[in-house]
């Protein structure tokens, strides 16, 4: 699947060789042509989004005229295949000859005393260092999601699955909108509606797991000490995975044959491993029970998108798990929950777009100067 995909009302990638990829999967490729030449750099500027797996930049023109941000350059790199973030930005200018001034950095974690904290980046995020080593002028940051979450104002709905699809009024469509997404972590963000829209960073993902009593409780009881908080990342994520899948085996009795969550993901889908299967049954059931608490707490009649590069390509095992009747099954709020869709969306260059949106939204004179 092409990372340009489903996007394709903000601008095409230029020379765009992409990977987008659940932790332990296997990288995807893509390359386009350049059909124009960059503007000047002072109609530039870098907007990227950096996770603990992958870390994605693109080049973006300034155009004030212009409400959606083109994406004139797009790369996306390995984390692990460097020693620093600044290393990476520093291989994408070379590979562009390109000295923009500006980066809007969207970033796993959240920024406190002058650092990005967040237990799953490979390396220290300090924006004011980042500015030095790189010579640029400024460096803001956002959450990922956050830039997620105003990325999906420019999404093509072409390009996304459906779940659940309520018959609703064109004013539901205007409500709240909540981005959910596992990955290395477990991401959340809520956009309001408004003109430009304002975005919640969250850290939704520290939530307390809830698991049903049966077979849940005891595929908790392997996961955790009793009386000891667990979050929702703690299996809806990439390492959550795999420790939800020994802990099945654990219960089973049996060796746990698969180390990858890329492995699990496709036995389960293929129906080769009986653990496998339960595993992303019980991750798709707490996926679907997670994403509807957040639609009741946020309101989100503007719907629920699920992203993640890893969910697009188990979309067919997640219609037929538990997902949807459990977002549904909340008790009296059911008629409401009802009434709110559930897309899945392979985030691609979203995180991108949506930080790049933010600072032309947010800071439209620092970029002007």
């Amino acid at each position: 699947m092409r990372d340009d995909v489903g996007y394709q009302r903000y601008g095409n990638p230029r020379n765009a060789s992409t990977s987008d990829a659940f932790p332990g999967d296997v990288a995807r490729n893509d390359t386009t042509t350049s059909v124009t030449p960059f503007p000047s750099t002072q109609d530039v500027f870098l907007a990227a989004d950096v996770g603990g797996t992958h870390a994605r930049i693109g080049l973006i023109a300034f155009q004030p005229s212009r409400g959606v941000p083109t994406t004139l350059a797009y790369r996306v790199y390995k984390c692990a295949d460097f020693a620093s973030f600044d290393a990476i930005v520093h291989a994408f200018c070379e590979e562009f000859s390109v000295k923009p001034q500006r980066l809007a950095l969207a970033c796993a974690g959240f920024l406190h005393e002058g650092e990005v904290i967040n237990n799953n980046l490979r390396w220290p995020i300090i924006p004011a260092a980042l500015e030095k080593t790189l010579a640029l002028s400024e460096v803001k940051v956002l959450n990922d999601f956050e830039a997620l979450a105003y990325g999906t104002a420019y999404l093509d709905h072409a390009g996304a699955i459906t779940l659940h699809d309520p018959r609703r009024n064109k004013s539901a469509e205007e409500g709240p909108v909540v981005v959910v997404g596992p990955g290395t972590g477990l991401g959340v963000a809520v956009r309001l509606p408004g003109t430009p829209p304002q975005v919640l960073a969250t850290e939704a993902g520290h939530i307390q797991l809830a698991a049903r009593v049966g077979r849940e409780q005891a595929v908790l009881s392997e996961l955790v000490a009793p009386d000891t908080h667990i979050p929702y990342d703690s299996v809806l994520s990439g390492p959550g995975l795999l420790r939800l899948y020994q802990a099945v085996c654990h219960l089973d009795g049996v060796p746990a044959e698969l180390h990858e969550p890329a492995a699990i993901t496709t036995a389960a889908c293929e129906d080769t491993n009986a653990q496998a299967v339960e595993t992303l049954q019980l991750f798709c059931g707490w996926l679907g029970s997670f994403a509807g608490d957040l639609a009741m707490l946020y309101g989100a009649t503007g719907g629920i998108y699920v992203a993640g590069g890893f969910l697009s390509r188990m979309t067919d095992f997640m219609a037929r798990s538990s997902f949807v009747s459990r977002f549904l099954d909340k008790g009296v709020m059911r008629p409401f929950q009802q009434t709110v869709p559930v897309h899945v969306v392979d985030h691609a260059q979203l995180g991108v777009v949506g930080a790049a949106s933010w600072l032309m939204n947010h800071a439209p004179q620092t970029l002007q100067d």
